[in-house]
């Protein structure tokens, strides 16, 4: 690939000349393409981060400093978008999955006894989120509905990986109690 991009295109290209980066372009979307697919396994996903790629590429080439390679400064770039797009739709398919088992074995979205229990469902995770301080309830979204790993959610707070840890834990007692006192409640 590198090769046959020089200095001069490159140049060109981070001063905005479409050219040029056209060039660019032509001379890495298959390497770009074969290393997502090689991560992905999968041409559709291959495809859309290809294009997440160029789009990097474009919006960070003025960055890019000519003394490196831009082989290598490429491939990274791609091998990032691959890795979080995989991450993403992991994340997606987890939430699909969490979705599809609310509706239960038949999906049946319809079903008024189904809506009524999505609903009592739904205002009973809510009135149990409302009991939790802001941190607490913060954290057992990100972790319990959105489905982010400790780490992530560690790195979106600012916080440290014992600071969740600690916040989970203390959210998840105080919603296990109220809810038992709740089910006693009802009896």
């Amino acid at each position: 690939m590198g090769n046959e991009i020089t200095n001069d295109i490159l140049l060109k290209a981070q001063e905005g000349d479409l050219d040029s980066f056209e060039i660019i372009y032509r001379t890495c979307v298959n390497f770009v393409y074969n290393v997502a697919y090689r991560i992905l396994c999968n041409k559709e996903d291959a495809e859309e981060v290809t294009q997440e790629v160029f789009l990097n590429v474009y919006h960070k080439l003025k960055g890019f400093r000519l003394e490196s390679s831009f082989k290598t400064w490429v491939y990274r770039i791609t091998v990032n978008c691959a890795i979080n797009y995989q991450k993403k739709m992991a994340r997606e398919r987890e939430r699909q999955k969490r979705y599809d088992d609310n509706l239960g074995p038949e999906g049946h979205v319809n079903d008024p006894g189904v809506a009524i229990n999505s609903e009592n469902r739904e205002r009973t995770i809510n009135a149990l989120l409302r009991i939790l301080n802001p941190d607490q309830r913060t954290a057992i979204v990100l972790r319990n509905i959105e489905g982010l790993s400790y780490r992530e959610i560690a790195d979106t707070l600012k916080v440290s990986i014992n600071t969740v840890r600690s916040r989970l834990k203390r959210a998840r007692e105080k919603m296990l109690v109220i809810r038992k006192e709740v089910i006693k409640n009802e009896m």
